[in-house]
C-alpha cells in the first residue's frame, strides 16, 4: 500500500496537515492509534476541560448572583450526567472530523506506525478492524503525534486516587480533599473545576508563584481570587513523596521551615508534559531528536531526513493546539513547494481560569532580559462600564510598545472572557499596529473589547475614563 503523503496522529496538526493536504489533491493516509479522531487536545484536553471549565464557571455565576439580589440554592452534582454531556461533546466532534476526513477522501488507519526506513512504516492494528496491509510506503510523512502528560516515578502509584490530567478529566468522583501539584495552567484549570464542584483543593508550586513564566501583573488577580477559591495555596514548597494508607494518599510537604505530611482523598499531578517521540523508528530514519525528546525540525517543519516532517507538541515548545495547527499547514505548504508565513510575529497563549488570562508578543520582562527599551501602558478593569456592569472589575490590559514608533510589540490581559480578546492583539502585532492604529478603531461600547483601545489612549495620554497624561519620550 501506498501514500502520497502519511500522517501519523490525528490530532489538531495532523488533521490540519491532512485536510489542506488533500484539498490540494494529495493522496493522503492518516494513523491514528485511537479509533476517535482528534488527539489529546480534543479527546483528553483542551476540549473537554473547557467543557468542565463552563459548568464551573456557572456554578460561580450563580454564587455571585446573590450580590445582585439573585439566591439559588446549592447546586446538585449529577457527575455521571456531567461526564454525559462531556463525552457527548467529544464524540460529536470526533465524529465530525471523521466525516470529514471521509469526505476530503482521506483514508484513516487506527493502528500503531512506526518507521522501517525513510519511506515505509509499519502498521499494528489499535483498534477491532484488521488492517488490510502492515506496511505503508510514502513520498512524504508527517509526524504529528503529539505529547503526553508528565510523571514522575515518585509519584507513578498504582492506584486511582493520584491522577494525571486525563484522570482527572475522567471525574471518576469529587474528592473532599484534593492535592494539585504543580500551578501551571493545567493544575490551576482542572482545580478551578473541581473546587466549584465541591473539593478543598491545596496547590503545592516549587516556584515563587503561578504560572511560572507568566507576566506578574496579570497573574496577581487571579492569584487573589484563587486565594479565596481553594483552600490552601502553598508556593515555593515540593512533594517530596507520595504513599497510599487506604482511602487516603500521604503526601509529604517540604517549604523553607521543612517537612510535613498532610493527607488527601487524591492527587492530581500537574508538572508538565513530553513529546510523544519514543517508539516511533525514527533511528531508522536521518529525523533527529534533542535531547528533551523533541523531534528537531527547521523553519519550514522539515526534519533532517527530507522525505519527513514534524508538526506540533512532538516538534517542540510553546505545546500549544492553534501552534500545532498552523504548523500543519506550513508542513504542506514545504511539501507541495508553496511558501507560507512560518514565522508568526507572535503565537497567543490562554490560560482558562476565572479570569482567564492571554498574553501575544514580547513581554516586559523578555524586553528587560533582552534589553531592549519598552513602554508599557496598563489600563484597569475598574475603568470599563461593562466590567462595573458584571460586576468584575479585577480584570488589566497591558501593552507592551515600542517608545520611538509606537508599535505594539505585545499585549496581554487578565479577565472575563480575556481569551476571546486576545485575537485582536495577535493581529495587531501580526499587522505591525501602532497605538494611534488601535485607538482610533472604533470599539464596541459597552464591551471589554473597548480595553484594548483604552490602554492605547492611555499610552498615548488622551483617555478618556483615565486620567494619565503620556509621559515624555526621551531624548
Amino acid at each position: 500500500m501506498h501514500s502520497e503523503l502519511v500522517v501519523i496522529g490525528g490530532g489538531p496538526g495532523g488533521y490540519a496537515a491532512a485536510f489542506r493536504a488533500a484539498d490540494a489533491g494529495m493522496q493522503v493516509a492518516m494513523i491514528d492509534q485511537r479509533a476517535q479522531l482528534g488527539g489529546e487536545c480534543l479527546l483528553q484536553g483542551c476540549i473537554p476541560s473547557k467543557a468542565l471549565l463552563h459548568v464551573a464557571r456557572v456554578i460561580a455565576e450563580a454564587e455571585e448572583s446573590a450580590d445582585w439580589g439573585v439566591e439559588f440554592a446549592s447546586p446538585v452534582i449529577d457527575l455521571e450526567k456531567m461526564r454525559q454531556r462531556k463525552e457527548k461533546v467529544i464524540s460529536t466532534l470526533s465524529a465530525g472530523l471523521k466525516q470529514l476526513a471521509k469526505r476530503r477522501g482521506v483514508k484513516v488507519i487506527a493502528a500503531r506506525a512506526k518507521f522501517a526506513d525513510s519511506n515505509t512504516v509499519e502498521l499494528k492494528a489499535t483498534g477491532d478492524e484488521s488492517l488490510d496491509e502492515d506496511r505503508l510506503t510514502f513520498d512524504h510523512a508527517i509526524i504529528a503525534t503529539g505529547s503526553r502528560a508528565t510523571v514522575p516515578p515518585m509519584f507513578q502509584l498504582e492506584s486511582p486516587r493520584v491522577m494525571d490530567s486525563s484522570g482527572a478529566l475522567a471525574l471518576a468522583e469529587v474528592p473532599s480533599r484534593l492535592l494539585v501539584v504543580g500551578g501551571g495552567y493545567i493544575g490551576l484549570e482542572m482545580g478551578t473545576v473541581y473546587a466549584r464542584l465541591g473539593s478543598h483543593v491545596t496547590v503545592v508550586e516549587m516556584t515563587g508563584g503561578l504560572l511560572p513564566g507568566a507576566d506578574r501583573d496579570l497573574v496577581k488577580p487571579l492569584q487573589k481570587r484563587l486565594q479565596a477559591l481553594f483552600a490552601e495555596i502553598m508556593l515555593e514548597t515540593k512533594v517530596t513523596s507520595l504513599a497510599l494508607d487506604g482511602d487516603e494518599v500521604e503526601a509529604v510537604l517540604e517549604d523553607v521551615e521543612g517537612e510535613n505530611a498532610q493527607r488527601f482523598d487524591a492527587v492530581l499531578v500537574a508538572v508538565g508534559r513530553r513529546p510523544n517521540s519514543a517508539d516511533l523508528g525514527l533511528e531508522k530514519t536521518d529525523a533527529q531528536i534533542d535531547e528533551r525528546g523533541f523531534v528537531i525540525v527547521d523553519e519550514h517543519q522539515s526534519t533532517a531526513d527530507p522525505r519527513i516532517l514534524a508538526v506540533g507538541d512532538v516538534a517542540g515548545e510553546p505545546m500549544l493546539a492553534h501552534k500545532a495547527t498552523h504548523e500543519g499547514k506550513v508542513a504542506v505548504a514545504m511539501i507541495r513547494g508553496e511558501t507560507i508565513a512560518q514565522s508568526p510575529a507572535s503565537v497567543p497563549a490562554v490560560v482558562f481560569t476565572d479570569p482567564e488570562i492571554a498574553w501575544t508578543g514580547l513581554t516586559a520582562d523578555e524586553a528587560k532580559r533582552q534589553g531592549r527599551d519598552v513602554r508599557v501602558a496598563q489600563y484597569p478593569w475598574a475603568a470599563s462600564g461593562r466590567a462595573q456592569a458584571i460586576g468584575r472589575t479585577e480584570g488589566l490590559t497591558k501593552l507592551v510598545l515600542d517608545p520611538d514608533t509606537d508599535q505594539v510589540l505585545g499585549i496581554g490581559l487578565v479577565g472575563v472572557g480575556a481569551g476571546e480578546l486576545i485575537a485582536e492583539g495577535v493581529l495587531a502585532i501580526e499587522r505591525s499596529a501602532t497605538a494611534s492604529e488601535i485607538a482610533h478603531t472604533i470599539h464596541p461600547h459597552p464591551t471589554m473589547s473597548e480595553t484594548l483601545a483604552g490602554a492605547a489612549e492611555i499610552y498615548l495620554g488622551v483617555a478618556t475614563e483615565v486620567y494619565r497624561p503620556r509621559r515624555e519620550r526621551k531624548k
